[in-house]
């Protein structure tokens, strides 16, 4: 056997072992934003009968609101966010910088729910439209108001 091939045959497994043994960091995912939940909010038929609640993180300042749930990765089951405006006008949300997908359910000064946009996709820049005047938009987990048959014109009410 040629004396170049019999070093290589033994280099070779040499190599493969080497790089076998290097230790490699688990890749981490940033652990984006979390929320503090302050009050609790009721779903309500529209004949007032309540159908399920949520703990809700609230936003009722223009920084509060402005940030929403951009950053945030973990929405626990049964919980979700109350932006509470100073009036009520047409309003458009929008899921920049939000890594879930979302319920965005929007509700007038009556507390009436007027608007609701099911699955919104992560990190789309597509404008969900009241289409009525609100004061109150709740953000949940995509799925929710189907999972607990909320529909335009339930109602809400909350206790902060």
């Amino acid at each position: 056997m040629n004396a170049q091939l019999f070093i290589l045959l033994l280099l070779v497994p040499l190599l493969f072992i080497s790089c076998g043994s290097e230790k490699k960091e688990p890749t981490r995912v940033p652990e984006g934003r979390t929320l503090t939940y302050t009050g609790v909010l009721s779903f309500l038929t529209p004949d007032g009968s309540e159908i399920t609640s949520v703990e809700i993180a609230v936003a009722n300042d223009e920084e509060s609101r402005s940030s929403g749930l951009m950053d945030v990765r973990n929405l626990p089951k049964q919980h979700g966010m109350l932006f509470i405006f100073d009036d009520e006008q047409p309003r458009s949300f929008w899921m920049a910088n939000t890594p879930l997908s979302l319920d965005i359910i929007f509700v007038n000064s009556e507390k009436e729910i007027v608007r609701i946009h099911r699955n919104t996709q992560p990190y789309s820049e597509k404008n969900f439209a009241s289409e009525f005047p609100a004061m109150y938009v709740v953000e949940v987990n995509a799925g929710f108001t189907t999972r607990h048959d909320i529909t335009e014109a339930a109602k809400i009410e909350f206790e902060l």
